[in-house]
């Protein structure tokens, strides 16, 4: 039975990465709504609103968050695997400061030439668009690249039983981040059905964190999972990976 399932579930991965470059490339592109979410909106205007730092939006799309972050004081950088996403990303963008795109695959964040630390990462269905084996090395990425008290903040669908390969579960959102990452809270998603958005809180660092070096005496986390390192744990609106 495990030998049948695992070609099924590389083909419809496949499928998935091709489709995405095929409807940015057509336009066909439903989630590309132009319009920030009220979650992250809520974020960084509410009334617990965060002091702009640096922000990275890991599956930036079109970069409508990229322009929002930065236009309220953010310095934003967006990362996403289709070319044609980040070719609109880079149209808009004109003119605005403090914010760039960059073309790469989020679970090879160390090969892209990203300047750490970030005090936000956004990502809005790219986590739960990945097979479970590549999530270790996207969760090494962000933990190489965040500051202790960084805030990781995904929305992502639940997945709808165990032969789908996309989606997550609770768990794995509670669990999949540790210990770099304590979750802080859970926002029930309106559409589909079991979506939802989580807010992470990345725990203190050791002397051996890369972002502890200029903070001596930082104490708490371990070193983060090696990208070779599996994972039991295996769609949304961005493809992952180049």
């Amino acid at each position: 039975m495990v030998g049948a399932v695992c070609p099924v579930r590389v083909a419809a991965l496949m499928w998935w990465r091709h489709a995405y470059r095929w409807m940015y490339r057509t336009g066909r592109t439903p989630w590309d709504t132009g319009v920030t979410p009220p979650e992250v909106v809520e974020l960084i205007e509410g009334p617990a609103a965060l002091v702009p730092g640096r922000t990275l939006d890991l599956g930036c799309g079109t970069g409508t968050n990229v322009r929002y972050l930065a236009e309220h004081g953010w310095e934003a950088t967006g990362v996403d695997a289709v070319p044609a996403a980040i070719d609109r990303a880079t149209a808009k963008l004109g003119g605005v400061a403090n914010a760039r795109v960059v073309l790469g695959d989020v679970t090879e964040i160390e090969r892209l030439g990203l300047a750490g630390p970030f005090d936000l990462v956004l990502d809005i269905g790219c986590f739960h668009s990945m097979e479970r084996r590549r999530r270790p090395a996207y969760v090494a990425g962000v933990v190489s690249l965040t500051r202790p008290g960084a805030l990781l903040f995904i929305f992502a669908f639940a997945r709808r039983g165990a032969l789908r390969p996309l989606g997550v579960t609770s768990s794995e959102m509670a669990t999949g981040f540790a210990p770099w990452f304590e979750p802080v809270g859970r926002i029930r998603g309106t559409s589909p059905p079991g979506a939802a958005w989580y807010l992470l809180r990345r725990a203190s660092a050791t002397p051996s964190d890369p972002q502890a070096e200029s903070r001596p005496g930082s104490r708490g986390a371990t070193h983060p999972p090696s990208p070779a390192a599996s994972s039991s744990h295996d769609s949304g609106p961005h493809d992952p990976g180049a």
